[in-house]
């Protein structure tokens, strides 16, 4: 109840005390979100933004300021002076896209007498994707201007095609980028539709001639994810490719197109698992973002001619304990990066290629930050039960006194397949749990890169198996420490890790005290009849529960299914779930916390209506972090 009233009055007291010593849900949503947009062509400035969110209002503003790199104030600016991508380099021509309709599939569509029906037809499957269902319509690439300066003229590149580009659902406009020479257009597409479509992840670059009308399937043969093209100043292509087909989190490679020929820029290191890249202003060498140890950092590939399949030396430019997220461009003073840490949002930063030694451009959130605790990120390495080496960062409350028994979280990450490196996210922060007392417990179990292939990929169609002993591993190695209160232990986590609390609630023998699932799998039976990207479940859980010949299918449906240990449960849970989510959709959330309520213990529903896999608006946001802390306070 004590610790109930601290962190009310913190947040009652949050515009009158000019510094609150810890950071509290409400100072998380006052920091300034800050993306960088790109570097001017001379290389003197950085152009970025900075989104404000007001939660009173529940709402966001944006603005867009131009900094010298070489010092000096921002200055607030209007219109972005670097030139848009989607400009052709003859600037007669112009790249958007826009959706356009393609089937019937609203009643009316079919029976326009019938205008207050709002029913919705289908022949087949991905009638739904994300948080959004299939309403006939497909995102199209279109060109438009001129070609003689006076007739106007427009193209759909895609048309009456069944196929979005943008990719749905996290797609923009880098999935479309001009030619060098303005006479061709490349663009990233699935070109799929239903039941073809939710089971494979080949989506492949295209390229438009202009001048023939002809379009030409660049990556033909090539079978996983390739996006992301990009040429260099010396005419060549770069794109980031996937090798098999329904593989999501396959080894992500940088493969250099020229002559009709693909060469792998990244296949010989297997401990590289490509996040983005970026090519040098000479297209000599290409810088790439890879998650390693428990962070991201920074790499520079030489990219030789003639070209060749040859291993090139990959060598690392940054080090330390903090996430390189992306290259903004090229400035007089170096590579400018964002990058952030467990205690610190994303800021602007220039990047010495030669020796690494990085200068923050961007101080945004510095007033706040001086006004707070920082807590202390710490790598600890557990042997696992199969006596691997497992980096596990524990986190430790600001003023930690070693002296004192503090509760802990075992934090379970998502993914499954998704790094866990020192991110700074508005939901599932670090900093805002241990500020609130607690030690935090993150292991990178297996199924994260940045710890080489083998123990990225051992995950699948393992779900439930040795990751739960990873998890175990970790939280009782920490236990063990005198400043560890073994009684009031809890694991949590969303997306994986809310499959992961479930599971856990079956197997834990008494270790935890509460637990928290946001978005998890209970069932994995109806998760597969519900869902709608397949080639997850059938990649990673061996395909659908029905096929009673395939071993790997009916071990996950059997061992690793946490409807099958309800009978274990026996501790309290909270079980978040989002309306939307049509990942892991609401039947999933709605089941658990029926069951956990039918065996008699204390649970907590909270349901988000208009939310989807996350938990976007800001008011739902705060209540998320208030009922998060609230149930541990109320358990733990």
């Amino acid at each position: 109840m004590k610790r109930i009233l601290l962190f009310c009055l913190s947040c009652f007291f949050l515009q009158s005390l000019p510094a609150q010593g810890v950071m509290t849900p409400d100072l998380l949503w006052q920091l300034g979100k800050v993306n960088g947009l790109g570097v001017t062509p001379d290389g003197n400035n950085v152009i970025y933004s900075v989104t404000s969110t007001d939660w009173r209002s529940n709402s966001s503003v944006t603005k867009m300021y131009q900094l010298p790199v070489s010092g000096g104030p921002a200055v607030e600016i209007m219109e972005n002076p670097i030139k848009d991508k989607n400009i052709s380099p003859t600037g007669r021509h112009q790249l958007s896209h826009r959706s356009v309709k393609i089937f019937k599939i609203a009643g009316v569509d079919h029976y326009p007498e019938l205008m207050k029906s709002n029913a919705l037809i289908y022949n087949d499957l991905m009638i739904r994707h994300w948080d959004t269902w299939e309403d006939g319509a497909f995102d199209h690439v279109f060109i438009t201007g001129s070609n003689d300066g006076k007739t106007p003229m427009e193209i759909d590149l895609m048309k009456d095609e069944p196929y979005n580009c943008p990719q749905k659902p996290f797609g923009g406009d880098e999935d479309y980028i001009w030619g060098p020479d303005g006479t061709t257009v490349l663009y990233v597409t699935k070109k799929k539709f239903g039941l073809d479509y939710a089971v494979s992840t080949n989506t492949d670059i295209y390229e438009y001639d202009l001048i023939t009308n002809q379009t030409t399937n660049l990556t033909e043969g090539r079978m996983g994810y390739d996006v992301n093209p990009k040429f260099s100043k010396r005419e060549v292509l770069a794109y980031m490719s996937m090798k098999r087909d329904g593989y999501e989190s396959d080894k992500s490679d940088v493969i250099v197109y020229s002559g009709g020929e693909h060469h792998n820029m990244t296949a010989h290191r297997d401990d590289i698992h490509v996040a983005s890249f970026y090519w040098s202003a000479d297209g000599m060498y290409i810088y790439l973002i890879a998650a390693v140890n428990g962070t991201k950092q920074l790499f520079e590939m030489p990219v030789p001619y003639p070209l060749t399949d040859d291993p090139q030396e990959i060598r690392q430019i940054t080090s330390g304990d903090f996430d390189i997220d992306g290259v903004i461009g090229l400035s007089r003073q170096g590579l400018v990066v964002s990058r952030r840490d467990m205690n610190h949002a994303t800021e602007l930063y220039t990047v010495n290629i030669k020796d690494g030694m990085m200068h923050q451009l961007t101080h945004v959130n510095d007033d706040l930050y001086a006004s707070i605790g920082k807590v202390k990120t710490e790598r600890r390495w557990v042997q696992t039960t199969d006596k691997k080496d497992m980096l596990v960062w524990v986190i430790y409350p600001p003023d930690f006194d070693p002296a004192k028994k503090y509760p802990t979280l075992l934090y379970c990450q998502g993914g499954p397949q998704s790094a866990l490196t020192q991110f700074y996210s508005f939901r599932w922060n670090f900093q805002l749990m241990a500020s609130q007392g607690y030690i935090v417990v993150a292991p990178n179990r297996r199924g994260m890169p940045g710890h080489g292939t083998e123990w990225n990929e051992s995950i699948s169609k393992d779900h439930g198996g040795q990751v739960m002993k990873d998890y175990l591993s970790a939280i009782d190695a920490v236990a063990q420490e005198p400043y560890v209160d073994k009684s009031r232990i809890g694991a949590v986590g969303a997306s994986y890790g809310g499959y992961s609390v479930f599971m856990l609630a079956g197997i834990h023998e008494g270790r935890f005290k509460t637990f928290i699932s946001h978005d998890g799998i209970y069932d994995m039976r109806s998760m597969y009849g519900t869902t709608e990207e397949l080639f997850f479940v059938d990649w990673d859980w061996g395909g659908p529960y029905w096929d009673m010949k395939n071993k790997a299918a009916q071990k996950t449906y059997k061992e690793f299914n946490p409807i099958n240990f309800i009978d274990r449960w026996d501790t309290p849970i909270m079980i978040v779930q989002g309306g939307l989510d049509y990942r892991v959709p609401v039947e999933q959330g709605l089941q658990a916390f029926q069951a956990a309520k039918l065996k008699g213990l204390k649970a907590r529903l909270l349901y988000l209506p208009d939310e989807n896999h996350w938990v976007l608006s800001a008011q739902n946001g705060l209540v998320w972090q208030r009922e998060f802390y609230r149930w541990l306070e109320e358990t733990l």
